[in-house]
């Protein structure tokens, strides 16, 4: 997308849908690199400004809210490497504040939600807010039974034997604690503890850790317990989850009981009384944020008393009584050494910037983004100047902004020490990896150019077809034990035929062309009979997979997870889906409209199936690959006999008494079909408060409408 987006207010309603769309897929990624694989791509500022366009976007377009919409969301789904631990009560995020008028304005919030009280007669507390990993830590008749992360706020991943390591968390608690208790809080590791580790790891001439909050997630997650002993992780306690009798009536009072059951809290924790108050203690802390011994990234306001946290509640991922006031991204000065391009899976070329080593919140910054070719030459996407029209220059001393991420930007440059041999930079027209024509695709429906600029080599590209290779098997995509990206790299390079694997169909056929090698694989330093057995019965497994995860695996640009089960859900077999894709070819025709016509598919990711399955090349390989791999059926058992049954329904507008997934899933299961855009073919619209342009289309086709209720009337018979 742009990063110089049109005005909210100017979007027409396509135009929102399709934005929503890509914020949704786009968001989702970023969670599933930051919560499941502990490796962020982007800023906590840039993350933050996504989810607050999407939040804009929505509340302008309240009836294109999404099933996938990162409003409904936490976090990530858990890893299926541990346990699953059901919470027993969500682990929600918070709401972010970014300003010291926005905190004011969540102060005024609270008094006009809750009326009459006095000005400063509210208390609320203020605490730093930590930068590490969520954690709830539940005990049973004192004792600690189950430590799960967050996960996706509902589930959890169950890290009980890692959390046992930490010496700071109470394995018992005090006879005076209730029967159930559940201590919510967040694991570190200290910056000293940190350096420590990083001087260990450069004795022993081995890679570095990049930050703490990183270092102390992957601690967590190790299969080895004493792994995550050696790490010296630490613990804060802040808030809870179930609790069979409360110690205090009020937020500031139960994280004194923690206190007294043993518990680290945050010392820099207050009560205050006014936004003033609250300002001037975030200040305060902000100041004080270096020589903390570790990471935060703002500060959180909580409204003190209990009974009106619940009298103000919740919203669908956040509570109305909470907020978490972010500190600006970091900025600091260095120089630039020089600009390299690297290849990506989808072909997109990206400068990435290499600067003289810099510290930045504490960690050494070696590289940074520096997104597209327009805005190393000071332009915007729209033609508009950036940085005041300033471009970026080798040899310029720049400004990198970092917010708690791996991979800072370069905001600015100061024109003043730019040095006279500052080397102008010249983006590449040809793929640096393997020399095809890398272009700047001109978008049919806008007219406007791509901001990127994609090599033309498909498959004959080695860092495309290595990192297709990596993305099929991935966790959430094929997830074959044993072929992780140093065996793809090797596999991908070797000279042999009966060896070399270069597209994902000859995974499946790696074990017959092995039979007729003189080069054995098991002889192969790094492998071994029992390791190549355990490899190729990782691949036998996966011959049989879930529609879901190969219609993801194949790579398609804009299709992630959520798209992919939507896809999977709506065709059910991979024969109807495969069929209807090449159908879609002219982008006319019934099968493009059913396409467009679900759910959470704008023409921007229709498009970009289609034009997937229009390529000869991909045919062939992903036919080659139905010779060797089943994907099982996505079909959803439903009723055949209810009043909707076979009938097509379009909810538009807010839903008051069900949300709009359990709407969808009740309807489906009902044997109907909930498309995303209303037409001829529509037989219902359920239209809620805020319908807009789908309920005037609905009534100038005279389809048959109806409220919330007379939908549950006609459902329920």
């Amino acid at each position: 997308m742009s990063s110089i987006q049109k005005p909210v207010d100017e979007l027409s309603e396509r135009e929102a849908a399709e934005e929503l769309a890509y914020l949704a897929a786009e968001i989702a990624r970023h969670d599933m690199l930051y919560h499941g694989k502990d490796t962020p791509e982007i800023s906590d500022a840039d993350y933050d400004a996504l989810k607050r366009r999407n939040d804009l976007i929505e509340a302008h377009f309240p009836a294109l809210l999404r099933e996938d919409s990162p409003s409904q969301r936490v976090g990530a789904a858990p890893s299926l490497t541990f346990q699953p631990v059901v919470h027993a009560r969500p682990m929600l995020s918070l709401d972010n504040t970014f300003s010291d008028e926005d905190a004011r304005d969540f102060v005024a919030s609270v008094y006009r939600s809750l009326g009459l009280l006095p000005d400063h007669s509210i208390a609320f507390t203020a605490e730093p807010k930590i930068d590490g990993l969520s954690m709830s830590l539940r005990y049973e008749n004192r004792r600690l039974v189950t430590a799960a992360t967050r996960g996706d706020g509902t589930t959890g991943e169950n890290v009980t034997a890692n959390i046992r390591t930490i010496r700071m968390i109470p394995q018992t608690l005090a006879a005076d604690a209730p029967d159930v208790v559940e201590i919510r809080g967040e694991v570190y590791m200290a910056k000293s503890d940190f350096a420590a580790l990083n001087a260990e790891m450069a004795a022993q001439g081995k890679p570095l850790y990049v930050n703490p909050r990183n270092t102390a997630s992957g601690s967590l997650r190790q299969l080895d317990a004493k792994v995550t002993a050696s790490r010296k992780l630490r613990f804060f306690a802040y808030g809870w989850g179930e609790m069979s009798e409360m110690p205090a009536d009020t937020q500031f009072g139960m994280v004194e009981a923690f206190k007294a059951w043993g518990f680290p809290v945050n010392p820099l924790m207050r009560r205050l009384f006014s936004a003033d108050e609250l300002l001037e203690h975030y200040h305060h802390i902000e100041r004080e944020r270096p020589d903390l011994d570790y990471d935060i990234d703002g500060v959180v306001y909580k409204v003190d008393r209990l009974d009106l946290q619940t009298r103000l509640g919740y919203r669908s991922r956040s509570p109305r009584w909470a907020t978490a006031h972010k500190f600006p991204a970091e900025q600091a000065f260095t120089r630039l050494k020089g600009i390299d391009i690297q290849v990506g899976r989808t072909g997109a070329l990206t400068p990435v910037a290499r600067l003289e080593p810099i510290t930045v919140g504490g960690v050494v910054v070696t590289n940074a983004t520096l997104h597209n070719e327009d805005y190393i030459r000071g332009v915007g996407n729209n033609g508009e100047p950036v940085r005041e029209g300033r471009d970026i220059r080798i040899g310029d001393m720049v400004v990198v902004q970092r917010a708690g991420d791996v991979i800072p930007q370069i905001v600015d440059v100061v024109m003043d020490e730019r040095p006279e041999a500052a080397e102008t930079y010249r983006f590449p027209t040809t793929c640096p990896v393997c020399g095809s024509h890398a272009v700047r695709d001109i978008n049919e429906k806008t007219g406007k150019v791509d901001a990127v600029r994609r090599c033309t080599g498909g498959f004959v590209c080695r860092a495309q077809a290595v990192e297709h290779l990596k993305h099929f098997v991935s966790r959430n995509a094929f997830d074959i034990e044993g072929l992780g990206a140093k065996q793809i790299e090797f596999f991908f390079e070797s000279d042999d035929e009966n060896l070399r694997i270069r597209t994902a169909p000859e995974i499946f056929t790696l074990e017959r062309r092995q039979e007729a090698s003189l080069t054995k694989l098991e002889n192969i330093e790094g492998f071994g009979k029992v390791s190549v057995r355990k490899l190729y019965d990782a691949i036998d497994a996966r011959r049989s997979i879930a529609l879901h995860r190969f219609i993801y695996a194949l790579g398609i640009r804009h299709v992630g997870e959520t798209t992919a089960k939507l896809l999977a859900r709506s065709y059910g077999s991979y024969e109807r889906f495969g069929s209807a894709m090449v159908g879609a070819g002219s982008f006319s025709g019934d099968a493009w409209h059913e396409l467009n016509r679900i759910d959470g598919i704008g023409e921007i990711v229709a498009r970009a199936i289609v034009e997937f399955y229009k390529e000869p090349r991909n045919l062939e390989v992903v036919s080659r690959l139905l010779e060797e791999v089943t994907p099982e059926s996505a079909e959803i058992p439903v009723s055949t006999d209810s009043p909707v049954a076979g009938k097509t329904v379009v909810f538009t507008g807010s839903l008051e008494k069900m949300t709009r997934d359990e709407a969808k899933a009740r309807a489906e299961s009902l044997g109907a079909k909930v498309a995303g855009s209303v037409s001829k073919k529509t037989d219902i619209v359920v239209a809620g408060p805020g319908a807009g342009s789908k309920l005037d289309k609905a009534r100038e086709l005279g389809i048959k409408t109806m409220d919330e209720d007379e939908w549950l009337t006609l459902i329920d018979g």
